[in-house]
């Protein structure tokens, strides 16, 4: 079975947010790769807790096919440091996946079917 790694934020951790509907939106996101036959796997990090360690961690579970990176961490420009981080750390645990980026927590499945197909 194919197998795609989702990276991103965990909503639960980031103050002042109110976690619900990224989480809701996180599980219509899972429900879609349930619905193509993928195997979802998802990393959510904590930006106190090492994510790195946590993403590398993950990276090395499985063999994935895909690697979707979200946007929590893609495009909150404070955060540019890290995303080059999990680029690269995505090259070099799993070297032979694809990256993929999403537009938000429910089109995971297609940011990862645009190279899996």
């Amino acid at each position: 079975m194919t197998r795609v790694l989702v990276i991103g934020l965990d909503p639960a951790k980031l103050d002042g947010w109110d976690p619900e509907p990224v989480q809701a939106a996180i599980a219509r996101g899972q429900a879609r790769f349930d619905e193509h036959g993928i195997a979802a796997d998802y990393c959510l990090v904590s930006l106190d807790e090492h994510p790195e360690r946590t993403i590398e961690a993950a990276l090395a579970a499985d063999a994935y096919a895909c690697v979707v990176i979200g946007g929590g961490i893609r495009t909150h420009e404070p955060l540019l440091e890290l995303f080059e981080r999990v680029v690269n750390l995505v090259r070099q645990h799993a070297p032979a996946a694809a990256i993929a980026f999403n537009t938000s927590p429910e089109d995971c499945a297609d940011a990862a079917l645009r190279w899996l197909r």
